[in-house]
Parts: structure tokens; C-alpha cells; sequence
């Protein structure tokens, strides 16, 4: 795995691609390197503006590319069901690859179109229902891979699955990190049952290290930390890595042969920067049980049920 780069990626022409995000950062280098390889990729993003800005750019960067632009708005179930319902109706044949990359993260206080806490609504519960809705695509299409995008910063907080929506107290950089470690349960549950139903899908997380993008860049505060910020955005100048290279353990995730599922891929340096290689992470990650009731949760609050995959 050492060493492994975007020039790596394997043969993707006849395969379809969606990617969550894929505006800017991690999102866009995700799309514009399945696309350069012969994927046809769909960015998914919620600004039509930014969305259409990026398709632009990446026309430009690669042409002959075949991609498209459709708007989706994690923090809105219906955006999200129409989003669905509109690539199923469009796509002919199945989906190979859903790259679940957008979030937002240590945001103050607020609410989703739905009434969820902004960041467990749209960095966990957005993709929840989108990979539900998209799995009957995913299941008929041999060599099909899921990539959840997480954090190392999941391992500042694992789940209060008493009070998901943080109405009892808030933290926006605890709430960040929960977030963070409600995709990496939901992988390790996807996968389960993925295996339990007998299919090939490949559930996988990934995540960039530590890389500047526009996530980074536009994040607040961490309150009462004065130095623990100084040492973020002084590292945000010195240590942390590009886009692009906090981009290749999502792309190896998504593309590299022998991918395990229930897999974590991060930057093999410290899990800050470097190649792609088996990222570590919380115990908390893998707890069967809470794993369990975060999914039965998850498909309460958003009403959508993974039929084929009934625990």
C-alpha cells in the first residue's frame, strides 16, 4: 500500500460515480480523479452555484469528461429523496461507487430542514437515508463499493445514542467528533449486514488526515481552547496536507483492488499525512450493539428502511 497514488487507480470506464460534496476539497479531487480514470461521475452538491462552478473546472481539467451536476441537500430528507428517486429514474444500469464525502463541521447551533442537529443530520443521518435509498442500485451492480467519509476527529467523543440531536447540551467540536463516529458505526453495520445478506458490496470508511480544504479553512473557534486553536491553524499552514493528498485514502478506498469492508483508510504518517494505509481507530467503532441501535435509530428519524438488508 505504500507509495500508492492517483496514478494507481484503476481502469474506471462503464462505471458510474456519485460523490457527496464534490464542490470543492476532498469532494472535487474525489470526482475529477474517478472521472480522469473514465468514470462517469454525478457531483452532489447543495449549492447549484458552487455545484455548476465545479463542474466547469473539472471539464476543463479533464476533458471529454463525463460528468454532471445534481443538487442535493443532505440537511433536507426530501432533497435527499428526490435526488434518489431522479438518478434511479435516469441511470441506466446500476451505480458502482457512492462516495459519501460532504459534511459540515463545529458549527454553532442549529437545526436541518428536519429538526436534527445540523451536523449528526447531515454528516450521518443525510447519507444514511441517500446509501437507503441508492442500495437497490448498489445491490445489482457487481463490484460495487459504499466509502464513508469520517475523521480521526471521531475519537474526541463516541455516541450519546440517549441524546443524538444534543438537546440536553452542545459542544460543536464534541458534537463534530459524534458525527464523525456515527459514519464509522454505520459502516461497520452497513458491512454486517451486507455480509449477512450475502452481497459483494464493499462498505468502507476513509478519511483525509489532516488536509487543508475549504472544511478546514472555514471552521470557528474551538471555545475555551485558545491554544489547542493557535496549534490547529498554525498546523493548518505547516503540517497540513493538500487536497489532493487528503484525497487519496477515499480514492483507495473507492478503487484499489482487495478493499476489505468495514475498512478505515487514512494518510499512513501519524493518520495526519502520507499514502493511503489501515487508519486506526476507536474501539467504539466496532461495538456491534451500539452499531445496532444507532441504525435502528438512524431509520426511525428518517423513515427510510434498508429492506434487502433486514438485521
Amino acid at each position: 500500500m505504500a507509495g500508492w497514488n492517483a496514478s494507481d487507480i484503476p481502469d474506471q470506464s462503464g462505471r458510474t460515480a456519485v460523490v457527496t460534496g464534490a464542490n470543492s476539497g476532498i469532494g472535487y479531487v474525489t470526482a475529477r480523479e474517478l472521472a480522469r480514470r473514465g468514470a462517469r461521475v454525478v457531483l452532489a452538491c447543495r449549492s447549484e452555484e458552487r455545484g455548476s462552478r465545479a463542474l466547469a473546472r473539472l471539464r476543463s481539467e479533464v476533458p471529454g469528461a463525463e460528468a454532471e451536476f445534481r443538487r442535493l441537500d443532505l440537511g433536507d430528507l426530501g432533497s435527499v429523496r428526490e435526488f434518489a428517486a431522479s438518478h434511479e429514474s435516469e441511470t441506466q444500469g446500476g451505480l458502482d461507487l457512492l462516495i459519501n464525502n460532504a459534511g459540515v463541521m463545529a458549527l454553532p447551533y442549529r437545526q436541518t430542514v428536519d429538526g436534527f442537529e445540523t451536523q449528526f443530520g447531515v454528516n450521518h443521518l443525510g447519507h444514511f437515508a441517500l446509501t437507503g435509498l441508492l442500495l437497490p442500485l448498489l445491490l445489482r451492480t457487481p463490484g460495487a463499493r459504499i466509502v464513508t467519509v469520517s475523521s480521526g476527529m471521531h475519537a474526541v467523543a463516541n455516541i450519546d445514542i440517549d441524546d443524538l440531536n444534543s438537546e440536553r447540551s452542545y459542544r460543536r467540536w464534541i458534537a463534530y467528533g459524534r458525527s464523525k463516529t456515527a459514519n464509522l458505526l454505520f459502516v461497520h453495520e452497513l458491512a454486517r449486514r451486507l455480509a449477512a445478506a450475502g452481497s459483494d458490496v464493499v462498505a468502507a470508511a476513509a478519511h483525509p488526515g489532516y488536509a487543508s480544504t475549504n472544511l478546514q479553512a472555514a471552521a470557528p473557534r474551538m471555545e475555551g481552547r485558545k491554544a489547542a486553536e493557535r496549534v490547529m491553524r498554525l498546523g493548518n499552514g505547516l503540517v497540513a496536507q493538500s487536497a489532493d493528498a487528503g484525497a487519496l485514502p477515499t480514492l483507495f478506498a473507492a478503487t484499489a483492488p482487495g478493499v476489505r469492508p468495514d475498512s478505515f483508510t487514512g494518510p499512513r504518517i501519524l493518520g495526519w499525512r502520507g499514502a493511503p494505509a489501515r487508519s486506526w481507530r476507536a474501539g467504539w467503532t466496532r461495538d456491534d450493539v451500539g452499531a445496532g441501535r444507532l441504525w435502528e435509530a438512524s431509520e426511525g428519524l428518517t423513515g427510510v428502511e434498508y429492506g434487502e438488508l433486514k438485521g
